[in-house]
């Protein structure tokens, strides 16, 4: 059970009482007959292999209160856009699969292309970039949810807690992130925990209480996957294709709305889904790969809200960076030793140097480019370059395998 200390501009709202989605779900079910909320599970086929879809399909099955569940496939064959239907039929409410390789959505894709758009990689972020799409064009939703398809112990309430802020005119948020704990038998989250948090703090010790910095230092889970958002704010979201999607998405919801429109909220004690390898000797791979695409979106985008960085500052940042990691080390060995979970001192300072050449790397990355290749566009820059195109997605998204 969380505390409700609040620390910085962005507010948290946390799981103070146990098994409340009774509670929950039956406000939502009132609210959303006035303003619809749909869910994208964006997702690659291997996930329909794991058990956790399964629990989160049996969950969601339960649900009365979503207007349509999006399946957002990227990735995949023909083969699998079928076997996808085929998983998803016992789904009782409304549901579409929205395949990114399909013959109709790469001709959309072409189409925008043609027009001078940039529609980035298959990725994750292109995925969810491509189901807002879908869900603005239609017009019959005002919030969108969205979900990782890889969590284990996925539950209603954990929906309902992520749902419930931006859809009670009353607390009335525009946008909501998801966070919690990242432990097992140890802990996990060890981008968020031994980079990305060390490295805010290490630019809060450089350059002091910048609000953008505090801003993003206020978030309890940064990359957390599950996030909320009003349709308004979606239209105006550009995105990225790599694993800087969480990142670039935080950068972008403060762009458009001040920080008392945003919030975050505990949906779970614990949350436990796919774990990625270090790759610590390969820096294309897992969370070797990972952090360096979030430390090159982070300075990209620190610098784009107005902070200098200059070459005598990016080299005082890895020195700074790697004494807070070292400090998260400890932290963590504490807060591990307290609770009688699990811990590898030495393999969690491999993680802080892995990190270290991470960091090294995007700070190379941006020196070659500081403003990185084009986002993909938010959804109201497509209706104003390609005026058809909502109607051609929505008929692109019908047409399926075709």
């Amino acid at each position: 059970m969380s505390d409700f200390y609040q620390s910085g501009p962005v507010t948290a709202l946390p799981r103070l009482v146990p098994d409340a989605n009774e509670y929950l779900e039956n406000h939502i079910l009132a609210l959303t007959a006035k303003f619809p909320v749909s869910l994208v599970l964006p997702m690659v086929p291997g996930e329909m292999n794991r058990p956790a879809l399964t629990t989160i399909l049996e969950e969601l099955s339960k649900t009365r209160y979503l207007d349509s569940l999006v399946i957002s496939l990227n990735k995949a064959t023909l083969e699998d856009y079928r076997r996808t239907l085929e998983f998803f039929a016992p789904y009782p409410g409304k549901f579409v699969i929205v395949w990114s390789e399909s013959p109709a959505i790469s001709h959309f894709f072409q189409t925008l292309e043609g027009a001078g758009l940039n529609i980035g990689t298959p990725g994750k972020g292109r995925a969810c970039w491509l189901a807002m799409g879908y869900l603005l064009a239609e017009e019959k939703v005002d919030y969108m949810a969205f979900q990782d398809a890889d969590v284990v112990n996925f539950s209603r309430e954990m929906l309902a807690r992520l749902i419930m802020p931006v859809l009670n005119p009353i607390v009335d948020y525009d946008f909501v992130k998801a966070y919690y704990a990242r432990v097992t038998d140890r802990l996990h989250g060890r981008v968020t925990r031994l980079f990305v948090s060390p490295l805010l703090a290490a630019f809060t010790r450089l350059i002091g209480q910048e609000p953008y910095i505090r801003y993003l230092s206020s978030f309890r889970y940064p990359l957390s996957g599950e996030f909320a958002i009003q349709r308004d704010l979606a239209s105006r979201m550009r995105l990225p294709s790599d694993w800087g999607l969480e990142i670039v998405s935080l950068f972008e919801v403060h762009r458009h709305r001040a920080p008392v429109r945003i919030c975050q909220v505990e949906i779970a004690d614990h949350y436990e889904h796919k774990h990625q390898d270090l790759c610590a000797n390969d820096a294309s791979k897992g969370l070797n790969r990972m952090a360096i695409d979030v430390g090159t979106h982070l300075l990209r985008t620190l610098a784009a809200s107005g902070i200098v960085l200059s070459s005598g500052l990016l080299e005082s940042l890895l020195a700074a960076y790697q004494r807070e990691a070292e400090d998260a080390v400890a932290d963590s060995y504490a807060v591990s030793t307290i609770n009688g979970l699990k811990f590898d001192r030495h393999e969690e300072e491999v993680n802080v140097q892995t990190f270290v050449g991470a960091l090294r790397a995007a700070i190379t990355e941006f020196h070659k480019d500081p403003v990185g290749p084009p986002l993909v566009p938010n959804w109201a820059r497509v209706w104003s370059g390609v005026s058809n195109s909502g109607s051609m997605l929505l008929e692109a998204v019908k047409r399926g395998p075709e």
